[in-house]
């Protein structure tokens, strides 16, 4: 069911087996599978998944690679309510371990808003990440040719940058090392430091002997159109043509409403057991927020793996469906001739 604050009432004082946060394709994924368990599972979802800005998904197993992240997302809410789940949209405000059950607070409306709480057994946090973007004074500039021909993730798109000359977009000098990946797509790379730290010696030198190039003079704002970057105009009205951008500025993790947990973290991401189990016994973790690769065809896979492990831990304290008293089957007597 789509809960709404007009029916929010109906589920005010049930106990869901499972609340998940983020309705994405990893917690999309977790709640199909908690579904057909025959478990109880509410999707609290903020909107605007990390996989609805990407315009075309190449490599997810079977799906046309033309095919925009919002339509698999589209999708999978349907399968998701079609087997009876709850969603709700809405910002998760806190989380209080209440022993038994999660508490979970959540507000409910952009405008008018108002706050409810959910309880549930397990919870499964599928909030992801999102990409920092170039800063620059016209934003609707960079999202006019983000999740384009303006990439975020080199193992989803280096192949889209093949042999083309590419503008790699950084914000630190961890972030700059992209480029020696980036290497084994095309030899054609300029790295835009945009002003926001100082090319070390010792990475300068390797670029140069690779040929790359280094521009560290902020950008004013992209080219090109139709979607299409076709290069950028830099502060002092330079303008070095490109094929394609890789932005490598870092993402914020959505996973605010965990810090109290003190869970086990490697950098910014959860560690997980395989089943995708955080530290915490009752708390699961899945797709970009955990340790691993950030690929949408792995989130869905967590939330297989998440899904099952919740399963099997509720059945052993719940048990098998108790045996159902058949009728007993009653003679009767056929009458001879």
């Amino acid at each position: 069911m789509k809960l709404t604050k007009q029916n929010l009432s109906e589920r005010a004082d049930h106990v869901y087996d499972v609340i998940v946060v983020g309705g994405g394709a990893g917690g999309l994924s977790v709640g199909i599978y908690l579904q057909r368990y025959l478990l109880s599972s509410l999707i609290i979802d903020k909107g605007k998944a990390r996989s609805f800005w990407m315009q075309e998904l190449h490599n997810y197993l079977g799906l046309p690679p033309d095919t925009p992240g919002r339509s698999l997302l589209r999708q999978g809410k349907e399968h998701y309510l079609s087997l009876g789940g709850d969603m709700l949209d809405g910002f998760v405000e806190d989380i209080v371990d209440e022993g038994e059950t999660f508490a979970v607070r959540v507000k409910i409306g952009r405008q008018d808003s108002i706050s409810q709480t959910f309880r549930s057994k397990y919870l499964v946090a599928a909030s992801g990440i999102i990409d920092y973007l170039p800063n620059l004074d016209n934003m609707r500039n960079v999202y006019d040719y983000a999740g384009y021909n303006l990439h975020v993730c080199l193992i989803c798109d280096g192949y889209e940058m093949n042999d083309k000359k590419v503008g790699v977009f950084a914000s630190s000098l961890s972030n700059a090392e992209v480029v020696f990946s980036l290497g084994w797509f095309t030899p054609h790379i300029t790295l835009f430091t945009q002003g926001l730290f100082e090319v070390a010696d010792e990475l300068r030198q390797k670029l140069q002997e690779q040929g790359y190039q280094v521009v560290e003079t902020p950008i004013k704002q992209f080219l090109g159109e139709d979607h299409q970057m076709s290069g950028v105009e830099l502060e002092d009205g330079r303008v070095i043509e490109l094929d394609a951008g890789l932005i490598s500025m870092g993402s914020k993790y959505h996973a605010d409403y965990l810090e109290k947990f003190n869970l086990e973290k490697q950098g910014d991401n959860l560690v997980t057991d395989k089943m995708a189990r955080t530290s915490h016994p009752r708390i699961f973790a899945i797709g970009d927020l955990k340790v691993g690769l950030n690929q949408i065809v792995v989130a869905a896979a967590d939330g297989a793996l998440a899904a099952t492990q919740i399963w099997r831990d509720l059945r052993r304290v719940v048990g098998a469906k108790p045996p159902v008293q058949m009728p007993q089957a009653t003679s009767t007597k056929i009458p001879t001739a």
